[in-house]
C-alpha cells in the first residue's frame, strides 16, 4: 500500500520525488523487500531447522554495503577474488532476491548439523556458527549466488530468441511464468534486457507483456475478497487489492493466492492469455513509467502517440481482470477452505490452532506442573518451560517425528529436535548424570532420525530408586522464547503416545 500510494502522490504532484518525505515514505516500502535475504534467511533457517542467526547472517552477508558495491555483470572484469578464486557478483546485486539465500541456508543446515555431531557439547556455542559462516558465506558468493544470478542471465536470453520466433509467443511465456520469475528472482534478468533494450532500441516488448500479470493477480483477489467468510481474509484482501492497482502485487501473491495455490495458478494462466494479447498487438512499452495502472503512459509512443501498442496494453489489462475475477470466483476458490471468522477446529484435545505445534509424551506415568520439579534449574522455567513426569516404567520413546540431537554419555538426558523446530530435553530424573551411565540403556544415538513413538531409552528405576535419585523426569522446550505459548494438557496420568504440550508460534 505504501508503494501503491506514493506513486500515485508522486504522479500527482503531492510529492516531490527529490524530497526527504519521498525518501522516508520510499525507505518504509522498500527495506523489507531490499533487505529480503535477511528476512528470508531468518525463516528458512526455521524450516531447515537449523540455527536463525546463521540464516540471517547470511542474508545480511548478500546485502552488505561493500559487497553491494562490488556488483558486477558476468561479462566484466572480476573485482575481488576469494582465495584467489574469482568472485563474481550479479549486476543488480543479492537485495530482494529469494532462491539464493533459500538455497545457502539449506546448504547451511547440512554443514551445521555435520559440525553439531563432530564438535564437543563445551565449545558447540562459539565454535559452531564460525566454522559454518566460514564455509557457507564463501560457498555462497563463489557457487551458489552466481549459479542462480546465471539461470537468470539464461532465461534473459530465452526471452530474446523467443521474441525473434513470435511476439505472442514471447508474452505468453513471459506473462504466464513472469510472477513465478518474481518469487524466485529471475526476473532481474528479464529486467536488464528490457534496460538494454529501452537504451538501444527506445522500446521494449518484454514487460509489456507482463503488464497483464498484476491485473490477473488483484482479479484473482477481489473474487476471494468477495467469495471469503473469513473476515481476517477478507480484511486482509482490501489492501492487498489496492496496492495491486498500483503494480505491487508481493502483499497479494505472498498473502492471498500463493498459499491457497489454484488462485495463483489461475492468475498465472491469465496472465499467459494476457501477454498474449499484449503479443498480438504488438504492445511495448517506450520508457520506465510508474507500476500498475501508472504504467500505461508507458505504452504510448513519444513519436506516433497512441498506437496499437497502447490499445493491446488496455485490452490486455481489462481482460486479465475480468478473467481472473472469473475463474477464480468459479473454479480457483472454495470459501470453506479457510473456514468463517476464526482460523480454527475443535477436537477432543482442544483447539488446533494455525502455527501450532504439538509434543507427545515420552513417558507412562504421573504429571506435575514443572513449578513443583524439586529442582530449582527446572522448576524455574529458566531452561524453557514443559512439565515433569513420575515414571512408571523405565522407558523413553521419541515425543515426536524428529532427530536427536544430543544424547548425553551418561544416558540420563537426551534432547530431539521435532520436524518442526521444537528442541526437547528428556531429562531423566534428578542429579542422575553422578550415575555416570548406570542404569541407563541407550537404544538410539547423536545424529539419528526417529519416529514418534520410537524407543529411545531404557532405564532401571528400581537401582536408580535404590542409590537414592528422585525419578521426577522433566520434560522441557528449551527454545521455549520461539513461541508464543507452551501449554501442557490438563491431565493427572499420561501414557505413552499422548499429547503432552501444545506449542503457539
Amino acid at each position: 500500500m505504501i508503494k501503491g500510494f506514493l506513486a500515485l502522490f508522486t504522479t500527482i504532484g503531492w510529492i516531490s520525488p527529490a524530497s526527504g518525505t519521498h525518501v522516508i515514505i520510499s525507505t518504509i516500502g522498500d527495506c523489507l523487500f531490499y533487505f529480503m535475504p535477511v528476512f528470508l534467511g531468518y525463516t528458512s533457517a526455521r524450516k531447515f531447522n537449523s540455527n536463525i542467526f546463521i540464516g540471517m547472517a547470511l542474508g545480511a552477508c548478500m546485502v552488505y554495503p561493500a559487497v553491494v558495491a562490488l556488483r558486477n555483470v558476468f561479462e566484466s572484469p572480476i573485482k575481488i577474488t576469494f582465495m584467489n578464486i574469482p568472485v563474481i557478483l550479479p549486476a543488480m546485486g543479492y537485495a530482494s532476491t529469494v532462491i539464493p539465500i533459500i538455497l545457502a541456508v539449506l546448504f547451511s543446515s547440512k554443514v551445521e548439523r555435520f559440525f553439531n555431531r563432530i564438535l564437543p557439547d563445551v565449545v558447540k556455542t562459539f565454535l559452531l556458527p564460525l566454522f559454518t559462516l566460514l564455509i557457507v558465506v564463501p560457498a555462497t558468493f563463489l557457487i551458489i549466488g552466481p549459479v542462480a544470478s546465471w539461470a537468470a542471465a539464461g532465461l534473459g536470453y530465452i526471452t530474446q530468441f523467443l521474441d525473434g520466433l513470435s511476439s505472442v509467443l514471447l508474452g505468453v511465456f513471459v506473462g504466464g511464468f513472469w510472477q513465478i520469475f518474481v518469487i524466485f528472482g529471475l526476473h532481474w534478468g528479464l529486467v536488464s534486457v528490457a534496460f538494454n533494450n529501452l537504451a538501444v532500441l527506445h522500446s521494449d516488448p518484454i514487460l509489456g507483456v507482463i503488464f497483464a500479470a498484476s491485473f490477473a493477480q488483484i482479479g484473482a483477489v477481489l473474487a476471494i475478497m468477495v467469495k471469503t467468510k473469513n473476515r481476517q481474509l477478507k480484511a486482509l484482501s482490501v489492501p492487498a487489492f489496492i496496492s495491486g492497482i498500483f503494480g505491487v502485487t508481493e502483499p497479494a501473491i505472498y498473502g492471498i493466492t500463493l498459499p491457497r495455490k489454484r488462485p495463483f495458478i489461475i492468475s498465472c494462466i491469465v496472465a499467459a492469455m494476457g501477454g498474449g494479447i499484449s503479443g498480438f498487438f504488438g504492445s511495448k512499452i517506450f520508457m520506465l513509467g510508474g507500476l500498475g495502472i501508472f504504467q500505461l503512459p508507458s505504452f504510448i509512443s513519444p513519436r506516433d502517440g497512441i498506437t496499437a501498442s497502447f490499445y493491446g496494453a488496455v485490452t490486455a489489462m481489462i481482460f486479465a481482470f475480468i478473467m481472473g475475477f472469473i475463474l477464480t470466483y468459479i473454479f480457483g476458490y472454495d470459501a470453506e477452505q479457510d473456514g468463517g471468522e476464526l482460523s480454527a477446529s475443535v477436537t477432543d484435545t482442544g483447539p488446533t490452532l494455525v502455527d501450532q505445534d504439538v509434543i507427545y509424551s515420552p513417558f507412562k506415568g504421573e504429571l506435575l506442573a514443572l513449578s513443583q520439579t524439586p529442582d530449582q534449574a527446572f522448576a524455574s522455567g529458566d531452561m524453557g518451560m514443559g512439565v515433569t513426569v513420575i515414571p512408571f516404567e523405565g522407558r523413553v520413546v521419541s515425543p515426536v517425528d524428529g532427530e536427536i540431537v544430543s544424547f548425553f554419555p551418561t544416558g540420563h538426558a537426551l534432547a530431539v529436535l521435532s520436524g518442526d523446530g521444537a528442541e526437547i530435553l528428556i531429562h531423566v530424573g534428578l542429579d542422575t548424570v553422578n550415575l555416570n551411565g548406570k542404569y541407563f540403556a541407550p537404544k538410539v544415538k547423536q545424529g539419528d532420525k526417529v519416529k514418534k513413538g520410537q524407543l529411545l531409552l531404557e532405564f532401571d528405576m528400581q537401582q536408580i530408586q535404590k542409590e537414592g535419585y528422585n525419578l521426577a523426569s522433566p520434560v522441557i522446550v528449551t527454545n521455549t522464547d520461539d513461541y508464543k505459548s507452551v501449554t501442557p494438557v490438563d491431565k493427572k496420568d499420561i501414557n505413552y503416545g499422548d499429547l503432552l504440550l501444545k506449542l503457539e508460534r
